[in-house]
């Protein structure tokens, strides 16, 4: 699978915090996904794998953190910074009051910390609004200089030609969004699709908001698109309530990979359906992934389908990330005891190992003492990250005898 691998960083998640009131969906998660390959996050309901992909596709707002998508930042939050302002603020009041000698020079320090993360606030609620818009605004003047030197050189028949396919593409460049390049796939396939909907209008719904009008173009994109997921052109006409669960989610896939996104998110692609239809989803996904160079996010909490699929995988537990490492290297060398928890819980096709398998089961207060040394994420080995404090690192190197 690591023929996929290229050392381009598509997408790079920095302190991603989510709160949704005082529940802490995901609480500082950060990872990143090369292009080309397919990025694993696993973890048990609720752990806030779903809020994360959510997050970086913009359907929340991010409380706090910072998402990158080819370099250009698209989710900004800013309650880290208000944070920080508000703690400066009372050091401020705490040294007007105490008075040490040192206090007018502290008190600058404190206030230049609040102007800086008050720029910071600025420039997130920037990004946060502005990046399709900027995103557009590169397109276009990309397209103007490409046709302005065809233009000028053309004339007659070919000139009008050329205008008019100018025109065009001027359209759809002002209305494209970076993130429409990144796409998703529900979890459920019923309710993701629109009942009133027929599967032409649900696939080519994105391309007509993109400012595409050609009507034998699009037809021409959703018959190409619906052979690519396995499906013939006559389910165009019909409606999504016609369909089994694993068509419907080919409908899912096929809306998705029609815009020609650069990645995609599957959330739980597969939970939803017969294990039989399961595993040819998964291969639909590996197929296109070639075909198409496609990025993916793949969540899941079924172990063997992500060690199967994914290059990489990221174990959530709790809205944070506990272990991060590459997939071989993590069934070989799981660390934290959630990992192994949940490696323990993988069910084998064989009744005497089965008899045989011991369930370990995961107690954060037993297992951890984080009262005083609070944990961080950190490298263990090239490339194998995890959630630890120094006394367990210092276990956990000697477990692997380094």
């Amino acid at each position: 699978m690591s023929s996929h691998q290229n050392n381009e960083t598509l997408l790079r998640v920095e302190h991603l915090c989510q709160y949704f009131g005082p529940t802490k969906a995901v609480d500082d998660v950060s990872f990143e996904i090369k292009r080309g390959e397919v990025f694993g996050l696993v973890g048990e309901s609720g752990c806030g794998k779903t809020t994360t992909g959510r997050s970086i596709i913009k359907i929340y707002d991010i409380t706090s953190g910072s998402i990158y998508f080819k370099g250009q930042r698209i989710c900004a939050g800013t309650r880290s910074y208000r944070e920080e302002i508000e703690k400066q603020r009372k050091t401020i009041a705490m040294l007007k009051k105490e008075r040490p000698a040192n206090a007018a020079e502290r008190i600058a320090e404190c206030e230049a910390k609040i102007t800086e993360a008050k720029a910071e606030i600025k420039k997130a609620i920037f990004d946060h609004k502005r990046s399709d818009k900027e995103y557009a605004k590169t397109l276009v003047s990309k397209i103007k200089s490409e046709y302005e030197p065809l233009l000028a050189k053309a004339d007659g028949e070919e000139k009008k030609k050329l205008k008019e396919s100018y025109k065009n593409e001027l359209r759809v460049a002002k209305k494209t969004k970076l993130i429409t390049q990144i796409q998703m796939i529900f979890q459920d396939p019923i309710a993701s699709l629109n009942p009133r909907m027929t599967v032409r209008e649900i696939i080519a719904e994105g391309m007509v908001i993109n400012g595409i009008k050609d009507k034998a173009y699009i037809d021409q994109k959703v018959y190409e698109i619906l052979e690519t997921v396995g499906l013939v052109r006559e389910h165009a006409t019909r409606y999504p309530h016609e369909f089994s669960g694993g068509q419907r989610q080919r409908i899912g896939i096929a809306r998705a990979v029609v815009m020609n996104p650069e990645m995609i998110i599957a959330d739980e692609p597969i939970s939803a359906l017969d294990v039989s239809i399961q595993a040819q989803v998964i291969n639909l996904l590996n197929d296109l992934r070639d075909k198409l160079g496609l990025t993916i996010l793949f969540i899941a909490h079924d172990l063997s389908v992500v060690k199967y699929f994914s290059d990489r995988i990221g174990v959530m537990y709790f809205g944070k990330m506990v272990e991060l490492a590459s997939s071989d290297e993590l069934f070989a060398h799981p660390l934290h005891p959630y990992t192994k928890s949940l490696l323990s819980a993988i069910p084998l096709p064989d009744p005497i190992t089965e008899r045989n398998r011991k369930r370990i089961s995961y107690n954060p207060l037993a297992e951890h003492d984080y009262s005083v040394d609070k944990p961080t994420l950190r490298e263990i080995l090239p490339g194998h990250w995890i959630q630890c404090n120094d006394a367990e690192a210092e276990r956990y190197k000697k477990e692997l005898g380094i």
